[in-house]
């Protein structure tokens, strides 16, 4: 069966997403309880999330009430955590998410208080995959129901996937992959506030996934930054945000040169032409990042530098391949040199999020431990005079700031 999302408005939606709530406790179905859109007396108060936990034998509902600088924690039994949170719809929160094993259900709150439930269907895989079968449906890290994806035009009004779009939807998925299995070896504490910056985030699509994602599906606290050359889009994605609500996403105006953040637990720049990428990672190092992913694009720094070994001059005295292996020993430099500064560094090809054949990603996660870099840096060494490389922009900048010897 494939997913089915469902839009609906009644007088009665709030009872009736209340009535969806106890019978999620009571059947045990319930995974997760999210209330957002804090309009409370409390500022510093963003959302609470709850999940079922059993405290002496006896069934409750965690909370965590996420502020902006500190968790509290509360732990209910299922009738008062059911009181509690009729309560607080919509005095407290605008917003509140179900999450069962059959999916999700959402009610929102408009402006005068008119309740709307969104049910969103758990995607099941169909029958020929549970016997084991090839159609299996690819997992999906959002869902479409996500208003970030209505606002910005990838879904229309109801929720459905605009044909056009699906690419991009594919490809926001893809990402969110990358990172999310990324972030599950990262040497970050499970509550620790986590600050992003997106280097060249455009309309937002990846900066917003980002955040949601975080946010929403992981129930994170995160500080995400999208930086972009362009104003208008600044301007369009800041307007986005406010309007959707997500607090702690800002867009600024700048690049990677002009916007250099003190601190980031994640480091993204997807499609940073030449050396832009090489300042990018250069960011993500100097700020100790836990996460660096980068697209490079435009290699033109090392292809005049490139001198033709002997053995290789009948193969590169072609044009194209030439350009070839400037890219290959670029991102390569790149890669190694994250090694050596105490990463662990793949490179892989990536869904192309501009629909351009640079779809090549360099992903690094910090080690837990640092290694013995001489060695590297000797083959380093060994591999730009093959080439006769004199300068390579990374090992430039990573030797001014005495990251690397």
């Amino acid at each position: 069966m494939s997913s089915s999302f469902t839009v609906s408005s009644a007088p009665d939606a709030r009872a009736e997403f209340l009535g969806l709530l106890a019978d999620a406790m009571a059947d045990g179905s319930l995974t997760r309880l999210v209330l957002a859109r804090h309009v409370g007396a409390d500022q510093t108060l963003q959302r609470i999330i709850a999940k079922p936990v059993l405290i002496k034998g006896e069934p409750c509902l965690q909370l965590v009430y996420r502020h902006q600088t500190r968790d509290i924690t509360r732990n209910l039994p299922l009738p008062q955590a059911q009181a509690l949170a009729a309560e607080l719809l919509p005095t407290s929160f605008r917003n509140a998410h179900l999450f069962t094993g059959a999916g999700e259900v959402q009610l929102e709150f408009s402006k005068k208080g008119k309740p709307m439930i969104r049910r969103h269907l758990a995607q099941q895989a169909p029958r020929e995959a549970a016997a084991g079968g090839h159609d299996r449906e690819k997992k999906r890290y959002l869902e479409l129901s996500r208003p970030f994806l209505r606002d910005l035009g990838v879904t229309d009004a109801q929720g459905a996937l605009i044909p056009s779009m699906s690419r991009k939807w594919k490809q926001i998925n893809k990402f969110i992959e990358v990172f999310d299995h990324a972030l599950a070896g990262a040497p970050v504490a499970a509550n620790q506030v986590l600050r992003v910056a997106d280097f060249g985030s455009g309309k937002g699509y990846l900066t917003f996934a980002m955040h949601d994602y975080l946010s929403n599906t992981l129930g994170r606290q995160a500080q995400v930054t999208g930086v972009e050359l362009r104003p208008d889009m600044v301007e369009l994605c800041n307007a986005a945000a406010m309007r959707l609500e997500h607090p702690g996403l800002v867009f600024e105006c700048g690049d990677v040169r002009s916007v250099v953040p003190e601190a980031i637990e994640v480091m993204i720049a997807l499609h940073a032409c030449d050396i832009a990428t090489d300042y990018a990672i250069h960011t993500g190092i100097r700020c100790n990042a836990a996460i660096i992913m980068c697209s490079p694009c435009c290699h033109k720094q090392v292809r005049p530098q490139l001198h033709s070994p002997g053995l290789l001059q009948p193969m590169l005295q072609y044009g194209l391949h030439l350009g070839q292996q400037a890219e290959m020993l670029t991102d390569s430099l790149r890669a190694l040199y994250l090694e050596a500064c105490g990463y662990e560094t793949k490179v892989f090809e990536f869904i192309s999020l501009e629909h351009t054949n640079k779809n090549k990603m360099i992903l690094a996660v910090k080690r837990r431990q640092p290694q013995d870099n001489r060695v590297l840096l000797e083959k380093i060494d060994q591999l730009k005079a093959f080439y006769g490389v004199r300068e390579h922009c990374l090992e430039t900048l990573l030797r001014a700031d005495g990251l690397i010897a």
